[in-house]
């Protein structure tokens, strides 16, 4: 939560310390690879839950469609990069979520609802203030601890959060959600400054390029694009929000 909260660079340090520290004390305990649900043991029987999400992705999808409220992620990265990348930031998620605090949970509190319910509480927590991510995070994080109690796997969840999380960032109108941010990342949130900053980087690449004495019409018109247009256009999740 320090690290959510705190601006850069505090930031880094603070996000490399609380990694350094989940390693370390996960590593220390030595459950083994299948209490964690980093094993085989239950990925087969568990994949029906990356159908599930793919199905209400598209879903999703198909009415954001239908209601002009589709759009592409955010930033410039490849998409196929910054989904795989968002995926695997996912994975990372749901070992926070199952294999560290819920376990943890698991043998502090009694029974089962207590923990889950504890675990979920943490997750949407770290969720806040944003208004879209924190009720989902609720939700599919009692859904993915109840599914994480019966496979011991953390791999088909991962890959579900991925494909949710980027159809959120897709059919949900950033001006909701602020590209997927949290934290202090979400209050900071400035959608015109978003764009200038992309503008701005096209068109410096654009000068770069081979060919820019060529285009003087194309890449002055980057900038003028970026600067009226795309805030509107221009959403989606940066990897490290969601």
């Amino acid at each position: 939560m320090a690290t959510i909260w705190t601006p850069n660079p505090t930031q880094r340090v603070l996000y490399w310390l609380a990694f350094a520290w989940i390693i370390a004390t996960s590593w220390a305990r030595h459950d083994g690879w299948t209490a964690l649900g980093l094993g085989r043991k239950g990925l087969l029987p568990s994949l029906w839950v990356v159908g599930v999400a793919l199905v209400l992705s598209a879903a999703a999808i198909f009415i954001a469609s239908r209601t002009h409220t589709l759009h592409r992620l955010h930033g410039p990265t490849p998409i196929l990069l910054h989904g795989w990348g968002y995926i695997v930031w996912s994975l990372m998620q749901q070992f926070l979520l199952q294999s560290y605090f819920l376990l943890r949970l698991l043998r502090l509190l009694p029974g089962k609802a207590a923990p889950v319910l504890a675990a979920t509480g943490i997750f949407a927590l770290a969720h806040l203030p944003n208004p879209i991510l924190t009720p989902i995070t609720f939700v599919w994080g009692v859904i993915a601890c109840i599914l994480f109690l019966r496979y011991r796997n953390i791999y088909a969840l991962g890959l579900a959060h991925g494909i949710m999380g980027l159809c959120v960032a897709v059919t949900i109108p950033s001006t909701l959600h602020h590209n997927m941010r949290v934290g202090l990342g979400y209050l900071r949130y400035h959608p015109h400054a978003q764009g200038r900053r992309l503008a701005d980087r096209r068109f410096t690449e654009e000068q770069g390029s081979p060919d820019h004495r060529w285009y003087p019409i194309q890449a002055g018109s980057v900038q003028r694009v970026g600067h009226n247009r795309l805030p509107s256009h221009r959403t989606g999740c940066p990897i490290s929000r969601f």
